[in-house]
């Protein structure tokens, strides 16, 4: 086990919706005394360069690969090259620079697009080479994914203490909810809670609402990144999910009800659905470190909603 109070640790991403819980709970519940946040402007973590300066600098003994450029189903279908190049091109030179510099170990996040479209249901990390990913957002899947092979090439040639992590779609506060890269539960919030206050009588959502999507609470999320890191030191990827899978139509119902909003929803077929289902198994994650979520998913989402509507009051009343 490792004691990460005792640790110099480097968060990529930490200024980012995961990053600012994952510190919190490193923070509080571990007593850890030396968690620093390497990100945008300081560290372009695309340019060599700045890679090099952050282990000269920041001397880690682990580092916590979260950074990424990500968006929901429009944002990887509109930037498939950008999203396959800055995700792939951070994770390599992240990971070979951290070997180079013998740290003690890194942990690198990948995702749950990771995945072939059509997995049998609940997705088993075995998997995982069973075909290829859904089409609108396999370049960053497949960027994220090239870090496993990586983690793995480099375990067996240089005993490099490198695990990979794949969390399933995670929401909470602090989520991202501009409509032009979010994911669906932030997106759906802002869309019926803007609804209500304008007066609308409708609210449109992509797809037919037929896709099911298992969620993850993000301090859930931030403490199964933990218990990882200080007890998981193997080959295998882990998935990291709660269990609960639901349909996209019943989801938008759900917010819909949580916000208040009593509108129509516009179903718009001509916009994609994404992967048909989302579940993963995560019995791996159980047994290796004893992680499982404590957040029921209702509980998660009117937190999450009732964060945006005091964040989005407190914007206005500047």
């Amino acid at each position: 086990m490792f004691d990460l109070s005792t640790k110099r640790i480097v968060i990529t991403g930490g200024k980012g919706f995961l990053g600012y819980h994952l510190i919190q709970k490193l923070n509080r519940d571990r007593n850890c005394q030396n968690v620093q946040i390497v990100d945008l402007p300081e560290f372009d973590l695309r340019d060599i360069d700045d890679v090099r300066k952050m282990y000269l600098e920041k001397k880690p003994d682990i580092v916590i690969h979260l950074a990424a450029v990500v968006g929901g189903i429009g944002a990887n279908r509109n930037n498939p090259g950008k999203f396959f190049y800055d995700n792939a091109i951070m994770g390599i030179q992240l990971l070979h620079e951290a070997y180079l510099h013998q740290i003690e170990k890194f942990v690198a996040l990948g995702t749950i697009c990771c995945y072939p479209k059509y997995s049998p249901i609940p997705f088993r990390e075995i998997h995982l080479w069973d075909g290829y990913p859904e089409e609108t957002n396999a370049p960053y899947g497949l960027a994220k994914k090239m870090m496993l092979v990586q983690s793995q090439a480099y375990r067996q040639q240089y005993a490099f203490n490198s695990i990979f992590l794949m969390p399933v779609n995670l929401y909470g506060p602090r989520d991202n909810f501009d409509l032009e890269n979010s994911h669906v539960i932030p997106a759906l919030i802002h869309k019926c809670f803007d609804a209500k206050a304008r007066g609308n009588d409708a609210v449109s959502v992509w797809g037919d609402g037929s896709p099911t999507r298992e969620f993850l609470y993000v301090e859930d999320a931030a403490e199964g990144i933990i218990l990882a890191t200080e007890h998981y030191n193997k080959n295998e990827p882990v998935n990291l999910g709660s269990s609960f899978e639901i349909s996209i139509r019943d989801l938008v119902e759900m917010i819909r009800r949580l916000v208040g909003f009593e509108g129509k929803i516009i179903w718009d077929n001509s916009k994609p659905n994404g992967q048909p289902r989302r579940k993963l198994d995560i019995s791996r994650a159980k047994n290796e470190f004893g992680f499982s979520a404590s957040i029921p998913f209702e509980e998660g989402l009117m937190r999450t909603i009732t964060w945006y509507i005091e964040n989005r009051k407190k914007e206005k009343d500047k």
